[in-house]
This record gives structure tokens, C-alpha cells and sequence, in this order.
């Protein structure tokens, strides 16, 4: 049986994210971001990353995800510049409906003096638009350059640069778009505060607090630090492992979940892995850090953009439905003893074990737009140990957040996967025919047994 995630546990972390109010956090200057809520029904949420490669500096994928955490490849190779590098790249979705990248253009050994640009309609085929050079005298490099949507919708981009003579130390600043083609750019400007021999620097903003996280490139660590304007002063609070997520580290991307909670990612550089961890208390602690399952080891330094799109799944409410398991299609789930189990179920099965292998689907418990399920009893669904058991709802947001469900594509047509509300990236799947919950390891194997169809109900 797995364990619990270690000190902080989400668990702890969500009873602090409980006493936040919704309207606690800012989205509206996340590029392509959506409100913290699970998608409503015929919706799905899609997380877009165009990395470029650990193989290759000169291409990058498209990789697409539903949860932010299993990120399957869209397209290879997807975008290729017609001349120089593309590295660091990070995504928009614009006020016009196309996708923007911005991109570091040479490799780390050269001289690097401009930024590129290019764009595309569908995140599948994208043009180059154009390297525009950033106007500080005596520039060695510009690198990671940052996509940043500020709450009056201005659009910025804050690059890391540094000047001949001292070509390693960088300094975050911030160009600021002068029209709405992200043709031109102000003079720019210092992010004050953070200082010299920082990078990676990447905004969040939530009520009137502006977060940095960058990366410290002498410690090589990633750093914390907050500001009341974009451009400073910063104070750095958060230096060394503050965070749990080690050394060598850079390239931090920050997105916020359907649950509400934080979702930062960054390139383990140092031993290859990409990795992820939560935060539910407004960035003060963070879960574990864990790596990204198909993309680690192949994707480089990249930016997460969040949208919520038509084409998901739906399932009426207040409805009585049985689930099939899609890959052991004479099993379903059935209530034995409280728990959540994968038995055969068919015509000549008892009234009681039809009735127990029926369930009633209503509103998430957490949140109106996930779902909860109901036994003949009354007793809900939810997670305790990881394991999927029957319980009385005793009122606690505790109670109702492991009852609460998040639907996502399932690994067929009509196939659900029940995502986990407040342990995201875990499933509801089956094991030894019993349901558990469980983090997706991004196999085809793993989707087949966390994918269940909703069918006419047995009992």
C-alpha cells in the first residue's frame, strides 16, 4: 500500500487552503488561465507545453494534458526556427486566439542578443514571427525569456540578460508589449530587488502580491520573493531548500489547478528529471516534489498555459448509473463491506449484489462542477489510504474534498477517468480488482485501468 505523501501532506496543506475565500486569488493575468474549478460538464481543462529537447536545442514538441500532470505528445518536432536555436520556451494565449512563443535563440555557449517569436492558430503548426533584439548596451546574453499577462491585461515578457564581461550573471527585466501584435516593445526595465546572478524568473500574481520565483545561479536553487509592482522592489524571503525541491533546479513554471492550489514545475537539470509539487497556502510550503511521467528525461525548460475547451466528458446528475471497467468489461464497481471492489457482475448476479454494484452520481461535494457518488445506503464514495471506501458525509471540507471526483477523458469512447480532487494526478483504478487511488505513471496500461463506463444501472 502506498504511504502518504510526506511532511507537509496535501491533506494538511488543503485544511490551510480551506479557509481561503475563492475570490482570495487572482487568474486573470495567468497566460490562457481559467478559474479554479473543475470544468463544467462537455469541458475539459488542457495544458499546454512546448518544450524543446534534452537531444535536441534546435526543434521542440507539443505535449498536451488534462490534469498537468500526464502530458501526452500532441506533435514532434512542431516548430523548428529558420535559423539559430530555440530554447526556454514559453506559451501565451492571446486576447486575438492565436498561441505566441517566445524563445531563447542560441545555444548557452554563444552570444545571444535577441529573442524569437513565432505563432500558431491551432499549437500544432506555427510560423516564425521574428527575433527582436533587447535594446542594454553591451548585451551578452538574453535567455528564458517569461510570458506575464498582468491583471490589466498588459502583456510583458521578463528576460533574464546579462553583459559582456560578466556573461554569467543575469539580471531579470521586463519588456512591456506597445500593441496588441507583440510587434513592439518598451525599453527595458530591472526587476528591483532580485539582483544580479538571478534567472528564470517567472511572475505570478494573485490580488495585489506580484511572486517571483527565480533561480539563484550562484546556489542554484530557486528562490522566492514578492513584490506590490511588477517592477519591483522585490523582497527575496525564500532562499536555499526552502522548499524541498533541491539543487539544480531552474526553469520554474507556475500554474493554478482546477482544485484551486499552485502547481510549480522545473527542469532537474542535475540529474534529468522534470518535476512538479503543490502548494495549498499561498506558496508558503510544497508537497514533494515528483517527476512528470512521460516528459522527464526528454523535455527542457518550458512554460505551462491552462484553458478550458469544449469536448469533455459529462454525466448526468441525480441519476442512478453502474460503471464498467473499459479494459475488464464483465467487472464493475461494487460496494463489499464498505470498500470499492471490481467484481463480475451480470444477469444471473443477486438483487443485492446488483443493488450494491449501483450508484447514484450528484454534484461534487467540493465542487459543483466534479462529481459524487452515492451508495444504496447513502454513505459517499472516497478516498481513505488510498483506497476507495463508503463513509457517512460527517460535513468536514476534509471529508467532502476526498469525495469529490474530477471527470477526464477515459482511455475509450464513453469512458470516464475519476480524478482525485484534492490529491491531483491520482485516479480512482483498479488493482488486484480493487479500487484504489493511485498516481498516474502516464502508461497506456494505467488509463485502461483508471478509465470506467457509465452504463444503465444494474439494480
Amino acid at each position: 500500500m502506498t504511504s502518504r505523501p510526506p511532511t507537509p501532506s496535501r491533506r494538511t496543506l488543503l485544511r490551510a487552503m480551506a479557509a481561503l475565500p475563492a475570490s482570495a486569488v487572482l487568474l486573470g493575468e495567468l497566460p490562457g488561465a481559467a478559474l479554479a474549478a473543475a470544468p463544467p460538464g462537455g469541458s475539459a481543462t488542457r495544458y499546454t507545453i512546448v518544450p524543446f529537447l534534452n537531444s535536441n536545442d534546435g526543434t521542440v514538441n507539443v505535449y498536451q494534458s488534462d490534469d498537468a500532470t500526464d502530458f501526452r505528445l500532441l506533435k514532434s518536432s512542431a516548430y523548428t526556427p529558420p535559423g539559430n536555436r530555440i530554447r526556454d520556451a514559453s506559451v501565451l494565449k492571446h486576447t486575438d486566439g492565436w498561441y505566441y512563443l517566445t524563445y531563447t535563440t542560441h545555444t548557452w555557449q554563444d552570444v545571444s542578443t535577441t529573442i524569437g517569436f513565432a505563432r500558431s492558430s491551432d499549437r500544432v503548426n506555427w510560423t516564425f514571427l521574428y527575433d527582436c533584439p533587447v535594446p542594454i548596451a553591451d548585451l551578452s546574453r538574453a535567455w528564458a525569456p517569461e510570458w506575464f499577462v498582468d491583471s490589466d491585461g498588459s502583456v510583458n515578457v521578463i528576460v533574464s540578460c546579462s553583459v559582456a564581461g560578466n556573461e554569467w550573471i543575469f539580471t531579470p527585466y521586463r519588456l512591456k508589449a506597445t500593441n496588441s501584435a507583440l510587434t513592439a516593445w518598451s525599453s527595458p526595465v530591472a526587476l528591483a530587488g532580485i539582483g544580479a546572478n538571478h534567472i528564470d524568473t517567472y511572475l505570478v500574481r494573485t490580488g495585489s502580491t506580484y511572486h517571483a520565483f527565480t533561480k539563484n545561479e550562484t546556489t542554484k536553487y530557486i528562490e522566492y520573493a514578492t513584490a506590490s509592482s511588477l517592477t519591483g522592489p522585490y523582497t527575496i524571503s525564500r532562499t536555499g531548500d526552502w522548499a524541498g525541491w533541491g539543487s539544480y533546479r531552474e526553469g520554474p513554471s507556475v500554474i493554478q489547478l482546477d482544485n484551486g492550489g499552485w502547481r510549480i514545475f522545473f527542469d532537474g537539470y542535475g540529474d534529468g528529471n522534470y518535476y512538479y509539487s503543490d502548494s495549498y497556502d499561498s506558496f508558503a510550503t510544497w508537497s514533494a516534489p515528483a517527476a512528470l511521467p512521460v516528459v522527464s528525461g526528454t523535455a527542457r525548460h518550458f512554460t505551462v498555459v491552462k484553458e478550458t475547451v469544449s469536448g469533455g466528458p459529462s454525466l448526468a446528475r441525480n441519476v442512478t448509473r453502474s460503471f464498467q471497467s473499459a479494459n475488464y468489461p464483465s467487472r464493475y464497481w461494487q460496494a463489499q463491506s464498505s470498500l470499492l471492489n471490481l467484481p463480475v457482475v451480470s444477469g444471473s448476479s443477486t438483487a443485492a449484489e446488483k443493488t450494491a454494484a449501483t450508484f447514484t452520481v450528484v454534484a461534487g461535494l467540493a465542487d459543483a462542477n466534479a462529481y459524487s457518488f452515492r451508495d444504496s445506503s447513502g454513505k459517499y464514495l472516497r478516498h481513505w489510504d488510498f483506497r476507495g471506501r463508503f463513509d457517512v458525509n460527517d460535513g468536514t471540507s476534509t471529508f467532502a474534498k476526498d469525495a469529490t471526483f474530477i471527470a477526464r477523458t477515459g482511455s475509450s469512447s464513453g469512458a470516464i477517468r475519476w480524478e482525485s480532487y484534492n490529491y491531483p494526478g491520482y485516479y480512482l483504478r483498479h488493482y488486484n480488482y480493487q479500487l484504489r487511488v493511485e498516481r498516474t505513471t502516464g502508461t497506456e496500461l494505467f488509463r485502461q485501468d483508471s478509465s470506467f463506463v457509465p452504463v444503465a444501472a444494474w439494480g
